[in-house]
């Protein structure tokens, strides 16, 4: 399975849950947002992009948000979630997704997400900061 994560710098490990499942036996489509979620969080966790938001009130929000869905997953399993960045710019990035079953061992969902930055003091947007940009370009490349 490395082979198929090799690309993406961060992976997030998940079990799947029981109650995860829906009537069809398979995992119910919306929490795979949840995964994404998750995996998310440890990428911003790697890139201390949430360490000063409670003093420059600056972070991400999400403009957009989509999911492919290749092959059901089903309890018992686990996922690997594979994270990176895929595009910067001066006040958004867009973070791709890769999910992978450890039973199955291959893919079963992508997905993406634009991340906004967002100034929650002025309700507007914002720049993201340098240092942000900075760990983002050194988290590709690792």
């Amino acid at each position: 399975m490395e082979p198929l994560l090799a690309e993406y710098p961060i992976v997030t490990e998940i079990p799947v849950a029981w109650g995860e499942m829906d009537a069809l036996q398979h995992v119910n489509n919306a929490v795979y947002f949840r995964y994404f979620e998750t995996a998310r969080l440890d990428y911003f966790k790697k890139i201390e992009l949430l360490v000063d938001l409670q003093t420059s009130h600056i972070g991400p929000v999400l403009g957009h948000t989509d999911c492919r869905y290749k092959i059901p997953v089903t309890y018992p399993d686990t996922l690997l979630i594979g994270s990176r960045v895929s595009s910067l710019s001066d006040d958004r990035f867009t973070m791709e997704y890769l999910i992978v079953s450890k039973k199955l061992g291959k893919v079963t969902t992508t997905g993406s997400a634009t991340c906004v930055m967002f100034d929650f003091k002025n309700q507007t947007k914002a720049s993201i900061p340098e240092h942000v940009k900075q760990a983002i370009l050194a988290t590709q490349e690792s």
